[in-house]
């Protein structure tokens, strides 16, 4: 990401709080707006109506995410299950390595940041959150926790979209 580019994404975050909701605040996975339908190198969010299979996924507070490894078929709608039985809170980004290796170093500066976006579910302890996505690119992501130290430390996971 550019200089200016992350200059305008944070100013875009300084003057929207109240499209945002903090890291922190959130427990339940749910967006507190309409769902931006972006399409992702990764793919797009996805409609309950459309979900085919329901993934579980653990985080704990060694870091890691069980599964690790996930496979999904090109075109599939997945509801993510999210359980934090950690003490800590965690979350469960969606995206290419780069892009996640961008966005923790733009956490190490701002811890606090605000966001909310359809491939984010923030966990607070002991409580579990859901994500929809639907998976209409073939390839290899990773999914991982971006708050500071967690990324760093280990959590990642990978994600192998493959085709029908």
């Amino acid at each position: 990401m550019t200089k200016s580019a992350l200059a305008f994404t944070l100013a875009g975050l300084l003057l929207a709080p109240a499209a945002t909701i903090a890291h922190g605040d959130r427990h339940h996975g749910g967006h507190s707006g309409p769902v931006v339908m972006e399409q992702k190198p990764w793919g797009i969010a996805g409609e309950a109506r459309a979900v085919k299979r329901t993934i579980e996924v653990k985080m704990t507070d060694n870091m890691r995410f069980t599964p690790s490894e996930i496979e999904v078929r090109q075109g599939e709608t997945i509801r993510f299950i999210h359980h934090n039985s950690g003490q800590v809170m965690h979350e469960f980004v969606l995206g290419t390595r780069k892009e996640l290796e961008e966005h923790a170093e733009l956490m190490k500066k701002f811890p606090d940041m605000e966001h909310d976006e359809p491939y984010m579910a923030h966990v607070a302890p002991g409580k579990t959150a859901e994500m929809i996505w639907h998976f209409n690119r073939v390839g290899e992501f990773e999914f991982a926790c971006l708050l500071p130290g967690h990324f760093e430390a280990g959590m990642v996971g990978k994600i192998r979209v493959v085709r029908r």
